[in-house]
Formats: C-alpha cells, structure tokens, sequence
C-alpha cells in the first residue's frame, strides 16, 4: 500500500500529475486545488497518497494535506459519491468552505461541485452533517489570513454537545452567533447558541 510519495515533478494535467520517484513515474489524481499547490515541473514534491485498488485497475489519490485526504476519504462514504466526485468537490470547494457548509446545511455551496446535482448534495449534508464537527471545528481566516477564531467556538461546541444537542447543531448555532458579531468569549457563544438552538 503507498502512503506516500516524495519526488519530482514529471508532468501534469486536469486532474493528475506524474511523479517521478528515483527514475519511476507514479501516476497520481488529484485534486486542482493540490496540482494548485505543486512546484514547478523538475521540482521536488510531496503528496500523501490513498491508494485504490480494484479488479480492473490500481488507481493513487495525492493530496497535500491530511485534512484533504480525510474528507476525500469520508465524503466516499455517500452513497452515489465516487473518487471522481469526491476530487471534484474538492477541487471546487475547500475543505473548511466544505465542512462549514455542510455543519450550517447549505446545499447550494456543495451542489456547485461538478457531478453534483442538488439530490447528491442533499444527501451528502444529510449523511454527513453528524460526522462533520470534528472537521468544522477550524480557525476561521480574515481575508488576510490571520486566524481570528480562538478556541472558545470549540470550547461553546463541546459544551453544548454535552448538554445533548448534536455536534453539527451546536456548531451551526455558534458559528450563527460569530458570524452576527458575538464577543469571541465562550459564556457569551453558549448563551447564544442556547438561545439559537431553542428557536
């Protein structure tokens, strides 16, 4: 089983890249969002790899992220959602953008991945949204790139799982109380959230 491969860059296409590993040239899939992520072809690269294999053929997934790999990974769990639809979701969406609409239930950011209609991205929010919290639970970025998200939205989250609300309930309605401005305080996101949760 590969894990992953470390070497250079041969060529690359669509949605694959060939890397050559000390003379041998591993075809690998991968998301445009990772091939985005790659150095310049000669160049030394790095991908984690899923490995497929199948009666009819032996297929490698890269990703330059574990948190990449393991959406890859979960969102195949949906019935109907193969390796192709899952690296196009991903080529479309972010994994945070992903996780987050998911936990809030959007299904318009997910449906704009190409192969899924609004059906498929129903039951993906469906199938997922109680999986999805401990991917949710990120640091949300301004538009410069500062993390500007303590860990009292995870601290909230937890707290209200406790008192029996579902993971993906609790952080839509912390994530609704930052999102409104709410003091990054953790008293402050669980009266929130309670008060969000009871409407």
């Amino acid at each position: 089983m590969i894990a992953k491969l470390r070497g250079k860059l041969d060529s690359f296409g669509e949605d694959w890249c060939i890397i050559d590993v000390n003379g041998v040239g591993y075809h690998v899939f991968c998301s445009a969002r990772t091939l985005n992520n790659l150095n310049g072809i000669g160049e030394e690269v790095t991908l984690l790899i899923e490995t497929h294999i199948r009666e009819d053929h032996f297929h490698l997934f890269g990703f330059a992220t574990e948190l990449e790999r393991d959406w890859f990974r979960l969102v195949q769990t949906v019935q109907g959602v193969g390796a192709k639809v899952a690296l196009a979701i991903l080529s479309t969406i972010s994994p945070d953008e992903l996780s987050n609409s998911i936990a809030a239930q959007d299904k318009t950011v997910v449906g704009r991945a190409s192969g899924v209609g609004p059906k498929l991205a129903t039951r993906i929010i469906h199938e997922l949204k109680d999986k999805v919290a401990k991917f949710a639970i990120a640091p949300l970025k301004s538009d410069d790139g500062t993390q500007v998200r303590s860990s009292a939205m995870g601290d909230a989250v937890s707290a209200l799982s406790n008192l029996g609300y579902k993971q993906a309930e609790a952080y839509t309605a912390v994530s609704k109380a930052l999102n409104d401005g709410a003091e990054d305080d953790v008293q402050t996101l669980i009266r929130l959230g309670l008060k969000e949760l009871g409407k």
